[in-house]
């Protein structure tokens, strides 16, 4: 009795919490990185184990350490980056058409490609080369099921039967192309739906050769997607052990390289500092989180770290080490980075350009949106070395100009004059300088606002954007999601390392209950 397994049961069965399901998911993801799967065990370091970071020198280790502990600093990436990233795939390996690689690579399937079409067109054919084809595929259609699909599994084994399709070799009975039928069968009940197209083509290939070679590159894209399947199902499993295999992960190396905070405690202790002086409290006054005491002013160490992850948005990254806790997203916080410098430029201009327009048409939702899709467009190159924010603020303030006439126009209003429009290309240029007054509110106020969501991450409704910040909300808030993930989770894994930092700072509160 066949097993008509549609892709509804597919789905179904990947959303399964059964220990069957969990298991296959598990035997899955194997495959894509067995040392995540092997060093991910629950259970952590106590407390009391973390070491406090001090200044002597690192002791010599051994080749065989060394390369352990990179191993293990690799499975601790991955572990990292699959929790993290939301949108973290396995790709197929692309080699440069231009490589070495991809030119030995062609070359040795050319090979093996022309030796099958010379042994199955001897008379009588030869198939050793073909069935050993076949044994591959079969492995392959059979790594794809789940544990309940037992009818699958043995129709898989019947028909794909390597005994009895050398036998019907060696009578002349071997029908090569009724078993190609079986496997684009067996592949397109097995395959996502995005593989349909691919899968559906393979039934227009004739020759025997080149099918065999279709059925394997389609074959090498299911993998990819049965292994992104699986690390997105392990996801949620995954996030509840993450937080202690890291941290486990980080003491080894911790233990071999005992000055591996030095970096953290610096930063630790420059924002307790810049907290502590009046100077950082009124520029940021949600972000001191002090309470006043007859001793003085006191610190909430929950506080002080979220105000170190602010400072990152600002680290001058060539010329200070970033802190060492944090070097697996070292290239999130500098996108983060790029990211809110271009969205207070943004801001800036656009609050330069309402406070200058008529009310009549500053308020229309329309009007806003369009002009600051347009100033988003004309700043998208931002990050790019080669782009000269002057210049592009010089076009924006022409751009915007006839803007506002245009729109002012269609009000029945009075166009910009001469004098109002040079006030205003000359107030939206003069936002290329760090200092300019605008922008510097601009980029206090979205610090403040992250800050606020980072201290509230865990209420609703989410903290609204400060006066001045409204047309760039919906952009800040997806900002201040990602980041404050990151944050939460990094404050997860570290945070015994930190406290036991910052607790050797006496001006500084016990965390509320």
């Amino acid at each position: 009795m066949s097993e008509n397994l549609d892709k509804s049961n597919i789905n179904e069965a990947g959303k399964s919490k059964s220990s069957d399901s969990e298991q296959g998911l598990e035997d899955a993801v194997e495959g894509c990185d067995e040392a995540l799967q092997k060093n991910i065990k629950s259970g952590s370091p106590s407390t009391q184990r973390v070491q406090r970071p001090h200044s002597s020198p690192p002791r010599f280790v051994t080749v065989e350490e060394l390369l352990e502990t990179a191993k293990g600093v690799t499975n601790m990436a991955l572990a990292h980056e699959i929790v993290i990233n939301g949108d973290f795939q396995i790709k197929p390996v692309e080699l440069p058409e231009d490589s070495l690689e991809k030119r030995v690579k062609d070359i040795v399937h050319k090979a093996f490609w022309d030796c099958l079409s010379v042994q199955l067109s001897e008379v009588p054919p030869t198939y050793d080369r073909a069935i050993k084809l076949v044994g591959e595929i079969k492995e392959t259609l059979l790594s794809f099921l789940l544990p309940g699909h037992t009818r699958l599994r043995i129709q898989i084994t019947e028909v794909l039967d390597l005994d009895l399709i050398k036998q019907e070799a060696e009578n002349g009975a071997l029908d090569i192309s009724k078993l190609a039928e079986f496997i684009i069968g067996m592949m397109g009940t097995l395959c996502a739906p995005v593989r349909d197209e691919e899968v559906k083509k393979l039934k227009d290939i004739k020759e025997i050769v080149p099918l065999f070679r279709a059925i394997f590159s389609v074959l090498d894209l299911m993998k990819v997607d049965m292994a992104n399947f699986a690390v997105s199902s392990i996801r949620p499993h995954l996030m509840q052990q993450s937080v202690e295999y890291e941290r486990k992960q980080f003491q080894e190396f911790l233990e071999k390289q005992p000055n591996s905070l030095d970096f953290v405690t610096q930063w630790l202790q420059e924002a307790t500092d810049d907290l502590m002086s009046q100077k950082y409290k009124n520029a940021l006054p949600a972000a001191g989180g002090a309470a006043g005491s007859g001793d003085g002013p006191r610190l909430d160490p929950v506080a002080v770290q979220n105000y170190a992850y602010l400072k990152l948005l600002k680290w001058d990254h060539l010329h200070r080490p970033f802190p060492e806790t944090v070097l697996m997203d070292h290239s999130r916080f500098q996108e983060f980075q790029l990211q809110l410098e271009q969205l207070t430029v943004l801001g800036a201009v656009l609050l330069v350009t309402f406070s200058m327009a008529a009310p009549g048409i500053t308020s229309r939702a329309d009007f806003a949106e369009k002009l600051k899709m347009i100033v988003k467009i004309l700043l998208t190159d931002m990050h790019l070395p080669s782009f000269c924010l002057e210049d592009a603020l010089t076009a924006v303030g022409e751009k915007v100009c006839l803007e506002v006439s245009s729109c002012l126009s269609l009000c029945g209003l009075s166009p910009l004059t001469t004098d109002k429009e040079a006030v205003l290309k000359g107030q939206i240029q003069a936002v290329a300088s760090p200092d300019n007054p605008i922008r510097r509110i601009v980029d206090s106020r979205i610090l403040t606002f992250l800050d606020t969501y980072l201290a509230s991450s865990h209420q609703k409704p989410s903290p609204i954007a400060p006066g001045g910040l409204g047309p760039i909300q919906k952009e800040l808030e997806e900002v201040a999601v990602k980041f404050v993930r990151l944050v939460n989770y990094n404050k997860m894994v570290f945070s015994p390392y930190y406290d036991a930092i910052l607790n050797t700072r006496e001006y500084l509160t016990a965390t509320p209950e």
